[in-house]
């Protein structure tokens, strides 16, 4: 039986969250799509106190933040870049073009290409998220995308030195200082400065995310990337200190973000409970991440590995830590998640920064029906077909004149019959039915 001994906001005050957002961003879209440019610099004044003459930096304001970096910095964000690039490139190998005869004289086919254009997101907040330009920018470079922009909020009133640094060495064409959902308009919708992209990815708070998701449509997007969700799943086999460090971790995000544990072990749960109230005393986010975890902070007790894996499901979280005896059993049987983090020795940090896998990821339970952003997410598989030989032709086109038939739709039908007539020399009557 699930017990909670610790619950988080209601769906309903959730909701009534999601409409004041929805409402807010929508005004702003409008605003930009009407007034372009000079809409753009009212807001990021507003927002960020930034005005400059130009949104997109210089090569010399660009070189000029690589230079601020140490060279032990650089060497640390290259590291990074060169994981995160290995897998995508590993991913990138698995996609491969088709072509098949699948009747004689009939050959079906579909081509893996990348998008045209891509503007990549990365938040800035409370903190410069240099791991989301690797993220969005390195693999765009992968799946081969010719235009690639990049953006990210002020800090402090000027551009983030660290983030502008590794969009450059990611391999960005264009870099932007422009923040929140004034960036998400620009990029879609485009202005007398900025030319539109085909995609706009990246993570961001919930006013770049209910963007990204009121202009899919108009732009392709990678997913609904939210506030930060993390659910821990332990056993005994784990103490209080490591699922609370795990917990804290992703709760400093915001203070909207779902922090869970999931355990079938009530000692551990309330172990962690007082070990994270010790950390909150001195973590130095602790106003941060004390909120999100007051706010939206739950405390899940399961009685075996199966109603662990129900729960886990039911919840679909970003990021699913599992500390176990047999981690392996979450992997074997877990379904809705963004991403996995199995055994102890490995943590959600781990992927948030560094270790190759890919950290923008579905939330607000969107690991029900999609993965996270990956080199695949940048490329269109489009089809394509031929048919070789007139009795080729003919055949196909019977079966479809009489299942157009069946549909009611004629015009399609005689695009059958005129094959038939013409490469099965039958007399099949305009808009008839071939025999």
């Amino acid at each position: 039986m699930v017990r909670y001994l610790k619950e988080g906001r209601t769906a309903e005050q959730s909701a009534q969250d999601a409409s004041q957002v929805q409402a807010t961003v929508r005004n702003i879209l409008s605003d930009i799509e009407e007034r372009g440019d000079a809409s753009l610099l009212e807001l990021s004044t507003k927002y960020d106190n930034w005005s400059p003459e130009s949104f997109r930096l210089s090569d010399a304001e660009i070189a000029a933040c690589v230079k601020q970096l140490t060279p032990g910095q650089l060497d640390d964000i290259r590291f990074a870049q060169t994981q995160i690039r290995n897998f995508a490139q590993h991913q990138k190998n698995t996609l491969h073009d088709l072509e098949v005869e699948t009747l004689p004289g009939v050959i079906l086919g579909h081509k893996n290409m990348p998008v045209e254009s891509v503007a990549c997101y990365v938040p800035g907040g409370k903190f410069p998220l240099v791991a989301s330009a690797h993220m969005g920018v390195v693999t765009a470079k992968v799946a081969g995308v010719s235009r690639i922009i990049a953006s990210s909020p002020p800090v402090g009133g000027k551009p983030a030195p660290a983030v502008v640094a590794a969009m450059h060495l990611g391999g960005a064409d264009e870099i932007y200082t422009l923040g929140g959902v004034q960036a998400i308009g620009a990029f879609a919708l485009g202005t007398a400065s900025i030319e539109p992209v085909t995609m706009v990815v990246g993570p961001g708070n919930a006013f770049v995310a209910e963007a990204k998701r009121q202009l899919f449509g108009r732009i392709g997007i990678d997913l609904i990337a939210g506030p930060s969700e993390t659910l821990v799943i332990a056993d005994d086999s784990v103490d209080a200190e490591l699922c609370a460090t795990d917990l804290l971790g992703q709760a400093e995000h915001g203070f909207n973000t779902p922090a869970i544990l999931l355990t079938n072990s009530e000692k551990l749960a309330r172990d962690t409970i007082t070990e994270i109230e010790r950390l909150l005393k001195i973590l130095p986010t602790a106003k941060t991440a004390g909120v999100s975890w007051r706010d939206y902070g739950q405390v899940i007790v399961c009685d075996s590995y199966e109603e662990m894996v129900t729960e886990a499901d039911r919840i679909a979280s970003e990021h699913v830590q599992v500390m176990t005896r047999d981690p392996d059993y979450f992997l074997k049987n877990m379904r809705n998640y963004g991403a996995l983090f199995l055994g102890a020795r490995t943590n959600v940090a781990y992927g948030d920064k560094v270790i190759g896998t890919n950290h923008t990821l579905p939330t607000g339970k969107a690991g029900k029906y999609t993965g996270g952003l990956w080199v695949g997410k940048f490329i269109k598989t489009c089809t394509y077909q031929k048919v070789l030989t007139d009795e080729a032709s003919a055949m196909i086109g019977r079966y479809c004149s009489r299942l157009c038939a069946i549909e009611g739709m004629v015009a399609h039908g005689e695009q059958a019959n005129i094959r038939v007539r013409r490469y099965g020399n039958e007399d099949v009557p305009y808009a008839g039915v071939a025999a």
